[in-house]
């Protein structure tokens, strides 16, 4: 991985532009054989970043703010995306026909999601997002300890609360952190311990991690180093222990599970696209009361992405960033999708834009 291609981007001497990253030279060609964007949350840098081919040669990334952002959910039957934000979340839509005549670049994009509904849920540190198969939006509340889901009725609508939380409090308590959908519905999630007081999980952050069954209740496993994003795969459930850099795969019938790939690294953050899982790296602050003075913060000094061929736990390819980003929570993949582009509502120009079920618009001109 010697050989590395770098985004071309103007910068000073001796300095990076922001979101410089350099990458292997095979994820280009990945990527467009894939036909597919790499959706990447930070919420220390307050971005979410398309990371999505030029050509075979060469990547193109859009970085677009969204105040702490932390989870992404896609909904790939309406073409939907949920982000969880500082105090909101936001779903927007995608309109191919507002991409191809967008004013600031038209015939530049393949896609455009636009906001179309903000839940204030007020900060509830919300972590993993998913889409249930009904439409309903479930949510990892972390501050709260519980799994929950996001109506226009209340900030959050209690789903599941691990059995040893005893009350409905805002005191982080287990550091309830990912959820893997089955058949639609939340069936596993990922908690730093299983402790019932204020923040208990910091006492030993990296030898208390649980990943548990909320149907049944049940620790399937314990023990582990601070585990994050647990995703089914087919019919395999795989977790990042993100303090030993290990991907896993779970038995959920026996509790023991075999490393597909261990790698120097903080790992959070994971997607599946074919054959091809995309992980994020994170690079951790050494001044960080929580992680600063663990053994893994040496290692962990790199953030990006890295590809591994699941089949056969080789690495296919890694990006890594040389400037403003640090730390990745989350990673989704958009499919079919070469160059995607997404508004938010900081500034005005999502107001020019218009949908309804018959045709959209461009402030004045009809699309």
């Amino acid at each position: 991985m010697n050989n590395l291609n770098r985004a071309k981007v103007e910068a000073p001497a001796n300095a990076y532009a922001p979101f410089t990253c350099q990458y292997t030279p095979q994820i280009p060609e990945l990527l467009l054989r894939l036909n597919c964007t790499i959706s990447i949350s930070t919420y220390q840098a307050g971005k979410l970043i398309f990371l999505s081919p030029k050509d075979e040669n060469s990547l193109v990334q859009l970085p677009r703010h969204f105040d702490k952002l932390m989870g992404i959910a896609y909904d790939a039957e309406n073409d939907k995306l949920a982000l969880a934000c500082k105090e909101e979340i936001l779903i927007l839509a995608n309109s191919k026909q507002l991409a191809e005549h967008y004013p600031k670049a038209p015939n530049t994009y393949d896609s455009m999601y636009m906001p179309r509904v903000t839940y204030h849920t007020g900060a509830l540190d919300i972590h993993d997002l998913h889409f249930g198969n009904t439409g309903e939006l479930f949510g990892v509340n972390t501050l709260f300890s519980n799994i929950v889901k996001f109506d226009s009725n209340y900030n959050f609508t209690p789903y599941w609360t691990p059995p040893f939380i005893d009350k409905l409090v805002s005191e982080d308590r287990c550091h309830l952190n990912g959820m893997a959908f089955k058949e639609g519905k939340p069936k596993y999630v990922t908690a730093f311990n299983q402790g019932n007081v204020m923040q208990s999980w910091r006492e030993n952050i990296t030898k208390t991690g649980v990943v548990m069954d909320i149907e049944s209740n049940e620790v399937i496993l314990d023990g582990l180093a601070m585990p994050h994003s647990p995703r089914i795969f087919g019919d395999d459930l795989f977790v990042l222990l993100s303090a030993t850099g290990e991907l896993v795969k779970v038995d959920v019938n026996t509790g023991k599970y075999d490393v597909v790939i261990k790698v120097d690294g903080f790992v959070r953050g994971m997607s599946l696209h074919k054959d091809y899982l995309f992980i994020g790296l994170s690079k951790l602050r050494q001044n960080s009361s929580t992680f600063g003075k663990l053994d893994f913060a040496k290692t962990a000094n790199q953030a990006g992405i890295l590809v591994v061929h699941l089949p056969t736990g080789s690495i296919a390819g890694k990006i890594t960033y040389l400037s403003s980003l640090d730390e990745i929570y989350d990673v989704h993949i958009l499919p079919e999708t070469i160059r995607p582009n997404i508004l938010n509502t900081r500034n005005n120009d999502y107001t020019s834009g218009i949908m309804t079920p018959e045709a959209t618009f461009w402030a004045n001109t009809t699309v």
